[in-house]
């Protein structure tokens, strides 16, 4: 079990192109975690050259943990646009062994025709896995609570274990969509263990507001608890989605590796 960032701290837009990763890669670094969840769109000078990132990587005896790319999945299949950006991102990705592509979803105009839509993105999502599986990259579905996103209860959350195909496609277990949807993360993460490939820990409050890492209600020491028992060796992403956390990432990843030092390696280390 090793801990990284995710790209998002930098900036709370999976869409949003910069070209700063080496800043992001230098910061991730010195604060003392092994991985980094980048986002496509963060790749800039990276985005053909994945020798090269491998070597920036290396550089910082840092590994790619996993790699983000946002899809809507509006139809009973993907488009022709949607599959080849999943098939780039797949093919990338095959130059980085144990790499996992996480997969969110954007959330729609309204909640509309609700379980039509979560049966297109499941149905979407698994092809996308299985695809992925054929180039030995392991693919993991994240679910999101913000605005209308088509999975953020605990009805949504059993539809999509009822379907997602997890011989091809795991979860991404986050504990602040969790939490921000009325839900209990140690008890989703326990329940659901089994399909997990990947892991996103960040923080809210009871008003269901982001807050800094280990100032809001999740239980990450009983989570990485949990996840030690269980021998889970897969990456844990850290994470700060306030709105203060791109405006100054620097001290918000400092902060995150404070917590994480002091509250949570003691666990794995006992």
């Amino acid at each position: 079990m090793e801990f990284g960032c995710h790209g998002i701290t930098w900036v709370l837009d999976y869409d949003k192109e910069i070209d700063f990763l080496d800043d992001i890669l230098d910061t991730v670094s010195q604060n003392g975690f092994k991985t980094v969840d980048i986002i496509y769109a963060t790749l800039g000078k990276y985005k053909n050259d994945p020798e090269a990132l491998k070597k920036s990587l290396d550089k910082r005896n840092l590994k790619l943990g996993a790699f983000t790319v946002p899809f809507s999945w509006e139809n009973d299949e993907e488009t022709k646009e949607e599959q080849q950006l999943a098939d780039f991102c797949i093919n990338y990705l095959s130059k980085f062994p144990d790499t996992i592509l996480n997969l969110p979803v954007r959330p729609g105009k309204n909640r509309d025709n609700l379980l039509k839509r979560q049966k297109q993105i499941i149905n979407c999502a698994n092809t996308v896995g299985k695809r992925a599986s054929h180039k030995g990259v392991k693919a993991s579905f994240h679910p999101a609570t913000p605005g209308n996103s088509y999975f953020k209860n605990k009805s949504d959350y059993q539809v999509l274990f009822d379907n997602l195909n997890t011989k091809y496609i795991g979860y991404t277990p986050d504990t602040g969509h969790i939490e921000a949807a009325g839900m209990n993360s140690l008890k989703i993460i326990k329940d659901n263990y089994d399909i997990i490939r990947h892991v996103h820990l960040k923080d809210c409050s009871r008003s269901l507001e982001w807050t800094e890492m280990g100032t809001g209600i999740v239980d990450f020491p009983q989570i990485i608890k949990f996840l030690n028992e269980k021998g889970y060796d897969g990456w844990i992403m850290v994470e700060e989605e306030t709105p203060e956390s791109p405006k100054k990432p620097g001290k918000t990843v400092e902060n995150m590796s404070v917590y994480v030092h002091k509250n949570l390696l003691p666990i794995i280390n006992e």
